[in-house]
Formats: structure tokens, C-alpha cells, sequence
């Protein structure tokens, strides 16, 4: 996989995703897309009393603005595979087949899972 044979709209939740991790300087940022094409991005959430990854607060964005499923999701990060916890969020909303993109914190896209 390559940014030339994403899909436009599977670049822009990545872009989303890489922008969200940057300007808040987390350690990942995440965009899904919902069924009528609505994005949702987040960051990593770390406090005291509550702790999610970037991936599962832009699925709760996404459930919490009305969001009856999912079209895709992707991750920003350093990490090596999307966590089987992320991928199980996604999975709650979007189903077994749903597509997570990992992309590496400059962008590029490193893998494609199913949320399955």
C-alpha cells in the first residue's frame, strides 16, 4: 500500500489523524469516518482518572454525534500493529470488515487491517 493507491477519502482520515497528533503532541492520533462520510479525529487521551487511545476516542466522538456505523478508521502512530482493543471499538460500530489504515507519524501508510 502506498499514498498513491489510497482511496482520497482514506488519505484525509489519515491526514486528520496525523494533524490531530501533532498539534497535541500525543503519541497517536485517529480519524474515522462514519457512514455518511462525517470524520471524527482524536488523540491520545491521558488523564489521571481516564485513559484512551486515539483510536477509541474517535470512535466515542463518533457514537456520541449520532454515528450508526463506520466506513473506515485510521491510526497515526509509532506502534508497530493496531492494539486487538482498538480494533475491537471499531469492530463495535463498523463491523468485522471495516478498514483500520496504520500510517507511520509522517504520514505513510504502513498497513490495512480489518477491524474483524
Amino acid at each position: 500500500m502506498t499514498e498513491t493507491t489510497l482511496d482520497p477519502e482514506d488519505r484525509k482520515i489519515i491526514t486528520l489523524a496525523r494533524s490531530v497528533r501533532a498539534r497535541n503532541a500525543v503519541p497517536e492520533g485517529a480519524a474515522v469516518r462514519d457512514e455518511t462520510g462525517r470524520t471524527y479525529a482524536a488523540g491520545t487521551v491521558a488523564l489521571d482518572s481516564l485513559r484512551l487511545s486515539a483510536l477509541r476516542t474517535a470512535v466515542a466522538m463518533a457514537v456520541a454525534s449520532g454515528a450508526k456505523s463506520l466506513e473506515a478508521a485510521a491510526v497515526v502512530s509509532e506502534a508497530g500493529a493496531v492494539s486487538d482493543e482498538d480494533r475491537a471499538a471499531v469492530r463495535d460500530l463498523g463491523g468485522p470488515a471495516t478498514p483500520v489504515l496504520l500510517a507511520g507519524p509522517d504520514g505513510a501508510p504502513r498497513a490495512t487491517v480489518t477491524a474483524g
